[in-house]
């Protein structure tokens, strides 16, 4: 099991500072997200900074870029970081995609299947010379002139694996079916990943002729750290993020699974009137338990993740961004845990 980070990517400085950080303490990856910031820059950064460490997205949103400009900026990153770079995409919800993108939202399984499928015909075109001719219900392309196409990687190999991240159903089957990695929302259990989850994943993978050792499974993880006062400040901060998470009408099937879609509800109805503070208060200690890792220290969690997730996940990262000259100590002990 690979031990990873996220890249906390506040300044593009400051996200390749961490990721150089990370590779000489010794975390296989990092990954970037996009909230408040670009992805796939702060792993530019990176990518001239490090030589070993694995970069990728978790996740850049899909469906606001052209599959051919995600194309290009990923086979950029492919070639600066020697075939580091790991290209994870993400639907995101419609009133984000609508409201916050200003783009379109429609069928977005069925999209984002057409989407990979055109990012790869993309690569094919520039990779070997293949004449772009790629057509599906939501992405044609049909032109590619030689000004235009990058040279071809020096090896076929250091071409972008796609991971996707997905809740439900029909985006882990698309996973195993099309993909070569899934993302789990850090906002699942342990139950979810072994019933739903990965049931899901290998029914994709049989239809796809592939086994479950040909992909790779991504976990995020809540932490609750310290002892204490601090603890219980944690579990204060973490009751607000899971609460977040769980209005989210995305998350029921997880929440139904564990007899909490009341709850869920609840949440909702609290999010719609902007009652941000007191939704935390609604997550249990049980939810707590199911969802988050407690432990007094970082090792100590992440001694306690690799047993939680051992033949389950084959990358695990801490939900909590990793920054360099905090703990240290601490995360060299976290990746030794690891490594056993």
């Amino acid at each position: 099991m690979k031990f990873d980070a996220l890249l906390k990517t506040d300044s593009l400085k400051q996200a390749a500072h961490a990721a150089e950080a990370a590779e000489r303490l010794g975390f296989s990856g990092v990954w970037t997200n996009e909230t408040a910031h670009d992805p796939f820059l702060p792993l530019a950064a990176a990518a001239l900074r490090t030589s070993r460490i694995e970069l990728g997205t978790a996740v850049t949103i899909a469906f606001p870029r052209s599959p051919t400009v995600a194309a290009y900026t990923a086979w950029d990153l492919a070639q600066a970081s020697g075939g580091r770079f790991i290209l994870g995409l993400g639907t995101q919800v419609k009133a984000h995609i609508e409201r916050r993108f200003s783009a379109t939202w429609d069928a977005p399984v069925e999209r984002l299947r057409d989407y990979i499928g055109a990012v790869r015909a993309v690569w094919r075109c520039w990779q070997t010379g293949e004449r772009l001719r790629y057509e599906s219900p939501h992405y044609n392309l049909r032109l590619m002139t030689p000004f235009f196409s990058p040279p071809p990687l020096s090896d076929p190999a250091r071409i972008p694996p796609i991971y996707i991240a997905g809740v439900n159903r029909r985006l882990c089957r698309l996973a195993g079916e099309a993909c070569d990695g899934f993302h789990a929302h850090p906002f699942h259990s342990i139950r979810y990943l072994s019933e739903a989850v990965l049931p899901w994943i290998e029914q994709g993978l049989s239809q796809s002729g592939r086994s479950r050792s040909d992909f790779q499974v991504c976990v995020s993880v809540f932490t609750t750290l310290g002892q204490g006062e601090e603890r219980e400040r944690a579990r204060i901060e973490t009751r607000k993020q899971l609460a977040f998470y769980a209005s989210t009408p995305s998350y029921r099937t997880l929440l139904a699974l564990h007899g909490w879609e009341e709850i869920g509800h609840a949440l909702s109805q609290l999010a719609t009137r902007g009652k941000w503070d007191e939704m935390g208060a609604l997550i249990t200690d049980d939810m707590l338990t199911q969802f988050t890792v407690e432990a007094d220290t970082l090792a100590a969690a992440a001694t306690l993740i690799a047993k939680r997730y051992a033949g389950m996940a084959d990358r695990v990262a801490l939900y909590t961004p990793f920054v360099p000259g905090e703990r240290d100590p601490e995360w060299e002990a976290a990746i030794a845990a690891f490594a056993l």
